[in-house]
């Protein structure tokens, strides 16, 4: 028995991968950006919301390669299958403003991450990092989907390693960290981080990925042993890769917390860096800044993936990616030729994706859960009503936060 099992553990290590780059979205440069200001300004006390919102994000995600494997279409075309031409054309704008959003995230957190490395311009470093972002893309395009996601993984524990650094030097009090483990709020300005760490986490543009991911990669099996030997090899690649993120996620808000709270510095990334290279020394300081880096050269080449997988579902058109490259990086390029500061621009940047977040979950919890659709892999009851309290805990969220906001 030992002999026959081996040879299919190694063949199902061999199949993950799709999970590991949609993953790559939970730990972008928005999400550094609102963790950091999380930790800098409130502590320990938001980190309540990583964990729920990377619970959420598991889900949504194994939902997502869940209907491409089964129905053999990704989300966004099994979306535009339900709708006439207009309302999915209206769809599809709302889809494609998160898109934008989302690759203006990227390109502003490698800017950074390129000035704090080089003392580059931030205008420079932006228009890097989009140029290296489309060389990571050919890979896909020329070697393959396989050799993509290696490369995509490889970065992701680049990621984990820089944000995880500084635990080797100095740990959270244990007791603080449970305490921000208790859900709670302190003002509007705690509800609008949540919303972005929200957004930053349970991001749409992945959420629409995943299903083109695994389908690209597995393809379309029929019902039986093999199709419940990749759903089954898809849980573990979801569990594993929101693992990963979930820990980078915590991660960067301790270290805020650590080294900026309560301190007469700027709850900014690069505030962030010169308190690391403070109290922790160059080395660690330098580390976050590569792994600021590689989140922003990563996330942005999976952000144009999803946006031209977003527009070929939603239009059934496709354009080739250099254009769409050029077309995404300009709002970014503006933002940082104007001047906006680029963490608070990367935190609202966040919210922009948490209003985009019902738009995608919702109708994914109602395709999988379609008995039609799905047939016997249809979702479970208490999966359908789980399903149904996040996208309306996003949706409650996001209302809280425009009255607030308004309010204030």
């Amino acid at each position: 028995m030992a002999q026959g099992t081996q040879p299919s553990l190694r063949a199902s290590w061999y199949l993950l991968g799709p999970a590991f780059v949609a993953a790559i979205a939970y730990v972008d440069p928005g999400n550094v950006a609102a963790n950091v200001s999380s930790g800098a300004q409130y502590g320990y006390l938001l980190l309540w919301v990583i964990v729920v919102a990377n619970v959420m994000a598991g889900l949504v995600q194994y939902l997502s390669a869940k209907l491409g494997l089964v129905t053999g279409q990704s989300l966004p075309r099994a979306i535009g299958k339900q709708m006439g031409r207009p309302l999915r054309l209206a769809f599809w704008v709302q889809a494609e403003l998160v898109a934008i959003a989302t690759d203006a995230a990227e390109i502003i957190g490698g800017a950074i991450a390129l000035h704090i490395l080089f003392n580059l311009p931030l205008l420079a470093g932006g228009v890097i990092t989009g140029v290296v972002a489309m060389l990571l893309l050919t890979i896909q395009d020329r070697r393959g989907q396989i050799l993509f996601e290696r490369v995509i993984t490889g970065l992701l524990f680049t990621i984990a390693i820089g944000f995880a650094a500084s635990f080797f030097v100095a740990t959270p009090p244990p007791g603080a960290v449970l305490g921000g483990l208790l859900p709670g709020f302190r003002g509007t300005e705690s509800v609008l981080l949540a919303a972005a760490i929200l957004g930053a986490t349970v991001m749409p543009h992945a959420v629409y990925m995943h299903s083109g991911l695994a389908l690209d990669r597995h393809g379309h099996p029929e019902p039986g042993p093999r199709r419940r030997r990749l759903l089954l090899v898809t849980r573990v690649d979801v569990v594993l890769a929101m693992a990963v993120a979930g820990t980078v996620n915590a991660a960067m808000l301790l270290v805020a917390a650590i080294n900026l709270h309560n301190q007469d510095v700027t709850a900014s990334i690069e505030g962030a860096y010169a308190a690391i290279h403070a109290t922790l020394g160059p080395t660690i300081a330098v580390l976050f800044a590569v792994g600021l880096l590689a989140s922003g050269l990563a996330s942005s080449s999976v952000g144009a993936y999803a946006g031209a997988m977003i527009m070929k579902g939603l239009l059934h058109r496709s354009i080739p990616m250099m254009a769409r490259r050029l077309i995404t990086l300009c709002p970014a390029v503006l933002i940082l030729a104007i001047g906006f500061d680029p963490t608070r621009t990367l935190v609202l940047s966040q919210v922009v994706l948490s209003f985009g977040l019902p738009f995608a979950v919702l109708p994914l919890v109602k395709l999988t859960s379609d008995r039609e659709l799905m047939g016997d892999d249809r979702n479970h009851p208490v999966t359908t009503a789980i399903g149904w309290t996040v996208g309306v805990l996003v949706s409650v969220l996001n209302v809280l936060l425009i009255y607030l906001t308004l309010k204030g």
